[in-house]
């Protein structure tokens, strides 16, 4: 038994019945995407982080006033410490995203 092989040319199809082949390109790692992306992400999770523990720190100054007692200062100390902390990580985060743009840029 023989194969018979129909042979057709770009230019004898119509355009809507035409084979697009397209291929898929593979993404390559980027490293300065990935340094940009990662900095956002921590300066966006430690302002958030500062912003509860704020709150925190405020309500168990709030308790602390309300009862008296050294269980809620303890609790305050703790939510400001944390909230410096976080807020020092976004300084430091902030610093290295503009040592960074600063060195794309040439300055």
């Amino acid at each position: 038994m023989t194969h018979h092989k129909q042979v057709v040319y770009q230019s004898q199809l119509n355009h809507k019945s035409k084979l697009v082949l397209r291929r898929r390109t593979r993404k390559r790692f980027n490293p300065r995407i990935f340094i940009d992306r990662t900095i956002k992400t921590t300066a966006i999770i430690s302002l958030l982080f500062t912003g509860f523990t704020g709150v925190g720190a405020t309500g168990c100054w709030g308790m602390e006033i309300a009862t008296s007692s050294h269980y809620w200062q303890q609790q305050k100390k703790t939510c400001l410490g944390m909230m410096l902390v976080s807020f020092s990580g976004f300084l430091s985060n902030a610093l290295i995203g503009a040592g960074f743009s600063i060195q794309r840029d040439k300055f």
